[in-house]
C-alpha cells in the first residue's frame, strides 16, 4: 500500500475512531496520542492489511485493542473505561439542570446494565457505529447485537420511567 492509497484507505477513517477513542481514554489529547500512535502501527503493517476483506472493521478493532492496552496499563484490573466521562457530551445550550440530572440518571441506569448490554449501546447510540461494525469488534453476531441493545434500551426506559413518573400516580 502506498502513501497515497494509506491516506485514503486508513487515515480517513481517524475522524470516525476519535469518539470512540476519546470515550474509551477519557479525554481528547489522549485520543489524539492514541490514534497517532494506531496509525504508526497500521502504517508499519500496511503490507498485511492492504487486501484485507473489511479494512474499516479490522481499523476500528486495532483502535478498540490498542485503547484497552492503553487502560490496562493504566488502571488497576478492576477498571473499566469510565462511562459517565464521555457519556452523551453535551453542547452548551443542554447545559440545564434538567439535561444534567437526566444525563446523571441515565449514566446510573447504563453502569448497572450488563457489561455487553452497555458495550454495544454506547457503541451503537453514542459512537453511531454500525451493527457490522459492532459484530467486528465484539465478534457476537448482528441477531444478538440487536436483542442487546434492544434489551439495554427497554432497561434505561424502564428505570427513567420509575424515575421520571415519581407522583404521577400509577407505578
Amino acid at each position: 500500500m502506498k502513501t497515497k492509497e494509506f491516506k485514503e484507505r486508513v487515515i480517513s477513517m481517524s475522524e470516525r475512531l476519535y469518539p470512540m477513542v476519546s470515550r474509551m481514554l477519557g479525554n481528547s489529547t489522549n485520543a489524539e496520542d492514541a490514534i497517532q500512535e494506531i496509525m504508526i502501527k497500521l502504517w508499519e503493517r500496511r503490507r498485511q492489511i492492504k487486501n484485507h476483506p473489511n479494512l474499516p472493521a479490522f481499523i476500528f478493532l486495532t483502535a478498540r485493542n490498542h485503547c484497552l492496552d492503553l487502560i490496562k496499563k493504566k488502571k488497576p484490573p478492576e477498571a473499566s473505561y469510565d462511562v459517565q466521562t464521555q457519556l452523551l457530551a453535551s453542547a452548551p445550550e443542554h447545559d440545564s439542570f434538567e439535561w444534567r440530572e437526566l444525563k446523571g440518571n441515565i449514566e446510573k441506569v447504563l453502569e448497572r446494565l450488563p457489561e455487553q448490554q452497555k458495550e454495544v449501546m454506547i457503541m451503537r447510540d453514542l459512537d453511531g457505529m454500525e451493527f457490522t461494525e459492532i459484530a467486528e469488534l465484539t465478534t457476537l453476531r448482528v441477531d444478538h447485537i440487536r436483542v442487546l441493545l434492544s434489551r439495554a434500551r427497554q432497561q434505561v426506559a424502564i428505570e427513567l420511567q420509575k424515575t421520571y413518573s415519581y407522583g404521577k400516580g400509577g407505578n
